[in-house]
């Protein structure tokens, strides 16, 4: 079985904001793959299966920077360890629209994921993360991250949104190796350039 987390803050006050595009991806994930997602306290999620996988699919914890808690209680729950687990998140160091595929590492700088890493003992898990952008010169990062997304941003973050949940497939079925190696390509070749 696979947990899957789309981080977000909970309410409509904060439905449509950058920093919860993670929540946006496992809806998305949760209509292609015909996996019904309930309300259950704070958090939406629902069960299913992609192929013979069995799947977990939840969202919007708790806020952003506690959500770590009761995640931990999701896996606990489960009887999963923390590398059954996939995270779906905003990353502020990637420019709107982009997509990258982590196995591991540290925060950077994201609160979510230090509540995360701090809940659950271990950063041995898996990272879809969306590009959401910098903020402008001088705006605080945290009133970024709460601030609704344009229509302009939309249009660019639809595609983004689609390929998180091939990504998604792709690591489900074919393991994070292969999943980063195809959808973390753009960027490589960038940084080659």
């Amino acid at each position: 079985m696979r947990l899957i987390v789309g981080l977000g803050n909970p309410g409509a006050a904060y439905a449509q904001t950058r920093h919860n595009v993670g929540m946006w991806v496992i809806e998305r994930a949760a209509a292609r793959w015909s996996i019904r997602l309930a309300r259950r306290g704070i958090t939406h999620r629902g069960s299913g299966r992609l192929g013979s996988e069995l799947l977990e699919l939840a969202g919007t914890l708790d806020w952003m920077n506690i959500t770590g808690p009761p995640l931990k209680g999701l896996l606990r729950e489960y009887s999963l360890a923390a590398d059954d687990l996939i995270l779906v998140h905003d990353d502020l160091d990637l420019d709107l629209g982009r997509l990258r595929i982590k196995q591991a590492g540290g925060h950077g700088g994201h609160n979510g994921i230090r509540s995360v890493i701090d809940a659950v003992g271990t950063p041995q898990f898996v990272r879809i993360k969306i590009g959401i952008g910098r903020p402008a010169p001088r705006q605080d990062s945290a009133d970024y991250v709460l601030q609704a997304f344009t229509r302009e941003d939309i249009d660019m973050l639809t595609p983004c949104l689609d390929r998180a949940v091939d990504a998604l497939e792709c690591v489900i079925h074919r393991g994070v190796a292969v999943a980063m190696n195809e959808f973390n390509v753009r960027e490589r070749e960038e940084s080659d350039e």
